[in-house]
């Protein structure tokens, strides 16, 4: 059993294409849900992109990844998470032969990569359905999606079987419980989508992702795929039982897509629930078997921040988080954007997935988003003096420290948004993740140029060392 950071740790790096590649209308890349929600994942939906939508033009990774891989190799990245966009695979998400400028830009990024000996993890579906799809389909409320996800995915596991080991089906598969536009594609509005279509939403996307790791494994053994959900712990708000059981039930709304990944089946307790809520899930002949015979080799999360849970919820004001809200704990801090920063809610999740799984556990996303001041130096040289995200993200490396060795098996660990990019909640260019500067301001202007922070050097030293540099 290791007491510190495994050889072959994986530590780096996360992105999504929708908020940081740009060139949206370039290289014949369709358009993605993502295009027409100019204010962020619960803004208003336009017809068509507007010019106040930074994903647009994002920081240009599109036309800039050289440079951008080579600060990531700096650092000392062992891995990088990214996304491919589908919509520039597939522009509409039906088309009969996929997009060649689009397969051959993901090439250049993954060769970029590997030139520096950095292993990409790929997002299949990052928040980004074709709105093609979304118009014509609503999403994933519809069974079809299945098979145009299908199609899309055996093309990219086809070409890139030799430049990519690491996949990840959907991007916190669990989100589009709250956010069934952002994370489904479902332009149904939340207050007249029922229940029954919502949760059969999810079935679709649940087989869709059961569905991957199969094709994946047909065509190279060697892949190893993981879900990607959400993370965010509940703790009961008083030791009253009512609370404990609240807390339960809310976790239980997380742990179904976990469990169904990692277990292939749907657990009894969402049975129950089905029942309570009148839902009946439609299975298509062979999806039971489809879940049990292809389940994950690991799971991958994003964690930012814990929640607390009431029998009465109405007695407490609400939270703000990613995607999901909750009741403030009064035990813990917040950020500049009020998610409740809590290091020690890192170790719970790790111990309590292994716990419940015993497989591998990778944490792709993790970070704070803080508004950061550009200063010049006496040397001229700008930078960030962010010891507040040093601070934070040390604090919960620790954490993941500890829970290794309590045994828990981590493969590695990526910082979200490692160079900043267009926030998915708000879609603002001020609330900033990275290790690395990008001059653009919410008003779209900027140079675009890319400085140093200071928690660039400090994470460069942890890779460098492995972790043992932490305090």
């Amino acid at each position: 059993m290791t007491k510190e950071f495994p050889n072959g740790f994986l530590w780096g790096g996360a992105t999504a294409a929708n908020q940081y590649e740009g060139a949206y209308n370039e290289g014949g890349k369709g358009l993605s849900v993502q295009d027409v929600t100019p204010k962020g994942g619960f803004g208003p939906i336009t017809d068509m992109p507007t010019e106040d939508n930074l994903k647009l033009e994002g920081i240009d990774f599109y036309h800039r990844y050289k440079e951008d891989i080579a600060l990531f190799a700096e650092m000392g990245f062992k891995v990088y998470r990214t996304s491919i966009a589908w919509s520039r695979i597939f522009p509409n998400g039906d088309e009969t032969e996929p997009n060649e400028a689009g397969l051959q830009f993901y090439d250049d990024v993954f060769d970029e990569l590997h030139k520096y000996g950095i292993e990409p993890l790929v997002t299949l579906s990052h928040y980004e359905t074709p709105l093609y799809l979304s118009k014509k389909y609503n999403g994933w409320a519809s069974r079809e999606l299945v098979g145009f996800y299908e199609k899309y995915v055996r093309t990219v596991f086809n070409r890139y079987k030799d430049k990519v080991k690491y996949w990840l089906t959907f991007n916190e598969i669990n989100s589009i419980l709250h956010a069934p536009f952002m994370s489904g594609g479902i332009l149904t509005s939340p207050e007249e989508l029922s229940k029954q279509d919502l949760y059969q939403a999810v079935h679709h996307e649940l087989v869709a992702s059961a569905s991957a790791t199969k094709i994946a494994k047909e065509i190279n053994p060697d892949f190893q795929i993981g879900c990607m959900v959400l993370a965010m712990p509940t703790y009961p708000m008083t030791p009253n039982p009512d609370d404990v059981v609240a807390a339960m039930d809310a976790e239980r709304q997380n742990y179904i897509f976990s469990d169904i990944h990692v277990r292939g089946k749907y657990p009894n307790y969402m049975k129950r629930f089905f029942h309570d809520h009148n839902i009946s899930i439609h299975f298509e002949l062979g999806d039971e078997e489809l879940l049990a015979e292809n389940t994950v080799d690991f799971i991958s999360f994003s964690y930012y921040m814990s929640a607390t849970a009431s029998a009465q919820p109405e007695n407490y004001e609400q939270g703000k988080g990613n995607i999901m809200g909750g009741i403030p704990n009064p035990y813990l801090e917040a950020s500049e954007w009020g998610w409740q920063i809590d290091p020690k809610g890192l170790y719970l999740v790790l111990n309590n997935f292994y716990d419940r799984y015993q497989i591998p556990l990778f944490i792709v996303e993790n970070g704070l988003g803080a508004i950061d001041e550009l200063i010049v130096e006496e040397n001229g040289n700008k930078t960030v003096n962010d010891d507040y995200r040093i601070s934070y993200l040390s604090d919960h490396l620790v954490q993941v420290r500890e829970a290794i060795r309590d045994g828990v098996e981590v493969m590695g660990y990526t910082s979200w948004g490692c160079i900043d990019l267009v926030s998915a909640s708000t879609a603002e260019m001020k609330k900033r993740y990275g290790f690395i500067y990008v001059d653009r301001n919410n008003d779209g202007s900027g140079t675009l140029n890319r400085y140093k922070k200071k928690s660039f050097y400090w994470y460069k030293d942890i890779i460098k060392t492995n972790g043992a540099t932490l305090d």
